[in-house]
């Protein structure tokens, strides 16, 4: 039995994850539920469980619906944000593992965003054609990463050096499609950086045509992505400063 991974972009620039394995699916942060149950009843799958990365919002406004038609769905959260996702089922910290669909998943503490945000790593997914996903909400973005509403740089620069471990090819499946303009915002600061400019080309080329950039990889984001690439919290605190109070020409 093979697992498979689907994107469903929703309100301005979501990206809900849905990860199938047979019958069942999990889905990651759901901002909102009538194209969730859907896009699950119309392939004859049941909720197995809800994977919840922060609780802002755009990531949980979902869940409480969803949990109305599939009762018996697991919610994994942070213990640390029970006051704030207070429907969870399952809480988590990082360091944990848990079983989703016959699956180890690997919770990794990646707190700067928020102040209890986790990510979900599943290093090896049963399935050829997908490998090592990562569940990151909104702490890393392909070519950016979440603003500190609650934590510190230096978190955010732990957090990204923790993530920047993970093999090269695992899927960064963040949970905002915001590629195009932070890639534009880094062009701007690196312009005679070739990898970088290719990379944006790539990207405005698919958004031109309506698809989704996502998933990225680790590999791309450790050659693309300036937040990840700065060498200290002092260095991110600076570029996540400029990134807040950009605008483009």
């Amino acid at each position: 039995m093979h697992s498979s991974l689907h994107a469903l972009p929703v309100l301005q620039d979501n990206v809900i994850w849905i990860w199938v394995r047979g019958a069942e699916a999990v889905v990651i942060d759901p901002a909102v539920a009538p194209p969730v149950r859907a896009w699950l009843e119309k392939r004859q799958l049941s909720l197995a469980a809800v994977l919840q990365t922060h609780h802002h919002a755009d990531h949980i406004g979902g869940t409480p619906e969803l949990l109305q038609r599939w009762p018996e769905a697991e919610v994994i959260a942070s213990a640390d944000d029970r006051e704030r996702i207070p429907f969870q089922t399952m809480p988590v910290r990082g360091g944990d593992h848990v079983t989703v669909l016959g699956e180890t998943v690997e919770v990794m503490d990646v707190a700067a965003h928020t102040r209890a945000h986790i990510a979900f790593f599943l290093p090896n997914p049963k399935g050829a054609e997908i490998g090592p996903l990562l569940f990151c909400g909104d702490t890393l973005f392909s070519g950016g990463c979440g603003r500190l509403f609650e934590g510190s740089a230096e978190q955010m620069h732990q957090a990204l050096q923790k993530l920047a471990e993970l093999p090269e090819a695992t899927q960064v499946c963040c949970a905002h499609e915001y590629t195009e303009a932070n890639l534009q915002w880094a062009v701007a600061q690196q312009p005679n950086n070739t990898v970088l400019v290719e990379r944006y080309r790539e990207v405005r080329s698919l958004r031109a045509k309506g698809e989704l950039s996502l998933p990225s990889s680790i590999g791309m984001e450790r050659r693309t992505n300036l937040f990840m690439q700065a060498g200290s919290a002092a260095e991110l605190a600076v570029l996540r400063q400029h990134k807040d109070q950009w605008r483009p020409a």
